[in-house]
């Protein structure tokens, strides 16, 4: 994970700093990524607290989220994902179309659940259409099932398999299981349950650190990586060098 520092508009964002000071955080940490061993990189706006709804984003966030993904992409080579909270799927679509990135993060890409936004649906069948409509079918999405962060009774008649086939139904290319807050590791028995019901990928989005490495791998094909290559665990700070080689060696130890 790249976390973007807090961008144009949002209530953290410093304008004595502007977009240099993100840009310089993004494509450092991007470096240090790709020289510690990391296979590809997800942006996301998670300094820009707290998040909105998708149809209340304005149109500074993905003009600022699509300059720092070109400045990153300019910097390493390695496959980019862009992820716009909260479930912005269309601005990543937008972001990614501009900046050259290969896939794009969906919280909630059907159904529904109740997040700290409130109310957020699965817009699937809008945002294919969007990224029909932009020439960005390249584009693939990564879509959370349970995703954390968030109460699901409103699906709770549905099963972890159902709502991952559901998923699959709506052309998601890839599943995303987390734990239920940040840095919570996904089950063991939700990573099993996604993976027997479809053939998609299966990545772990959170929790993933160098001591539950080796059980999350044998029913992953990746990981999403945030808080355990922090300064401190802590999401918000600088990525920490050493942390994200101890991780990728741990990984390569298991190969």
């Amino acid at each position: 994970m790249i976390h973007l520092l807090p961008l144009p508009g949002s209530p953290r964002y410093t304008p004595e700093q502007g977009m240099a000071a993100v840009i310089r955080r993004a494509t450092d940490e991007a470096r240090i990524l790709v020289e510690s061993g990391f296979d590809a990189l997800i942006i996301e706006n998670h300094g820009d607290i707290p998040f909105l709804k998708p149809d209340d984003i304005g149109p500074e966030t993905p003009a600022a989220m699509a300059v720092a993904a070109a400045e990153v992409a300019r910097a390493v080579e390695v496959p980019l994902g862009v992820n716009c909270l909260a479930n912005a799927v269309d601005r990543s679509f937008a972001v990614a179309a501009a900046a050259g990135a290969r896939f794009v993060r969906s919280n909630q890409w059907v159904n529904a659940y109740v997040a700290n936004e409130g109310l957020v649906e699965g817009r699937a069948g809008l945002m294919l259409r969007y990224r029909r409509a932009i020439g960005a079918d390249h584009v693939a999405v990564w879509a959370d099932v349970q995703v954390k962060l968030g109460a699901h009774a409103i699906t709770a008649d549905r099963s972890l398999a159902e709502q991952a086939r559901d998923a699959a139904w709506f052309d998601a290319d890839a599943l995303i299981v987390t734990g239920a807050r940040l840095g919570d590791a996904p089950k063991a028995a939700d990573l099993r349950a996604i993976r027997a019901a479809t053939d998609l990928p299966l990545v772990a989005g959170s929790g993933v650190r160098v001591d539950n490495l080796a059980d999350i791998v044998p029913y992953a094909d990746g990981a999403v990586v945030g808080s355990s290559i922090k300064a401190g665990g802590v999401w918000h700070g600088p990525i920490d060098r050493d942390a994200c080689e101890r991780l990728c060696a741990a990984r390569d130890a298991l190969e």
